[in-house]
């Protein structure tokens, strides 16, 4: 279900350096990110409530959708709501490949130095991009949410809780809810971590692999609009112990260094 690390040449980031401090309040562009797999019905009500939230800003924005292989009208709706709407960008894989490729087809071709990202299911309130990135802005390299009220079913709610609980304490991580899409990135970081099937349920320990600094906070969570959820609970446990030796794997083996001085 999800595509192999793309090839290191996807990794080169060239843009200009980027002062990611608290100096610049408001005014970093952002990319926002999305994953789509058979969301046709959800498209245009996310896209309006997406625009709401930032056009009542000035901040320049972007929303970048990634279709991946969906088997309904969904490029479709995508083309459209890019004909009427010049903030909408979107790319289309051939076959599908999985959310965590989908994500980094979003971040290599995203045009702004900040990412956001989350789910077409309506489930995260676009409404709440703002203020996260009011928070990402504090002098953070990642904010991220945790859905303080989920309105998912009984057995989802706790089969997230008891793999939030397995997946911090493998990972030495405090993280409340690591599964929740709504984030903040720098987009220079999210192009330098390790990429592999299921990585987008661990990207803020892999952003802490480079050295991010990472806040937390309350999000709006709410029902499924339309369609169906494209997990469950035991697909997410059958992949979920080898990614989490991989991911602990990493992290005792991951080096950094910096340079004192070279020559030209």
């Amino acid at each position: 279900m999800y595509s192999p690390p793309l090839p290191l040449s996807t990794l080169i980031y060239s843009a200009p350096e980027i002062s990611y401090t608290q100096a610049m309040p408001n005014t970093l562009p952002a990319s926002i990110v999305i994953p789509v797999y058979n969301e046709e019905e959800n498209l245009p009500r996310l896209f309006n409530e997406i625009a709401q939230a930032m056009r009542a800003g000035t901040r320049i924005w972007e929303v970048v959708f990634v279709d991946d292989g969906s088997s309904d009208s969904s490029l479709q709706v995508l083309k459209g709501l890019a004909q009427a709407n010049s903030e909408v960008r979107y790319l289309a894989f051939v076959q599908n490949r999985g959310q965590s490729a989908a994500f980094c087809a979003g971040f290599d071709n995203a045009a702004h130095p900040v990412i956001v990202t989350l789910d077409a299911d309506l489930q995260n309130d676009p409404a709440d991009i703002p203020a996260m990135l009011e928070l990402f802005e504090q002098g953070y390299d990642m904010a991220i949410g945790w859905r303080k009220k989920r309105q998912d079913t009984w057995s989802k709610r706790m089969g997230s809780k008891i793999g939030n609980a397995i997946r911090n304490r493998l990972t030495r991580e405090s993280v409340r809810d690591t599964g929740c899409s709504l984030k903040a990135m720098r987009r220079d970081m999210l192009l330098r971590i390790p990429r592999f099937k299921g990585m987008h349920r661990y990207l803020p320990t892999l952003m802490k692999l480079e050295g991010a600094r990472v806040a937390e906070m309350p999000v709006n969570h709410r029902e499924r609009f339309s369609g169906v959820s494209k997990y469950s609970n035991w697909q997410r446990a059958l992949v979920g112990v080898r990614d989490l030796l991989g991911v602990r794997w990493l992290q005792d083996r991951h080096f950094c260094y910096e340079i004192r001085e070279k020559n030209s």
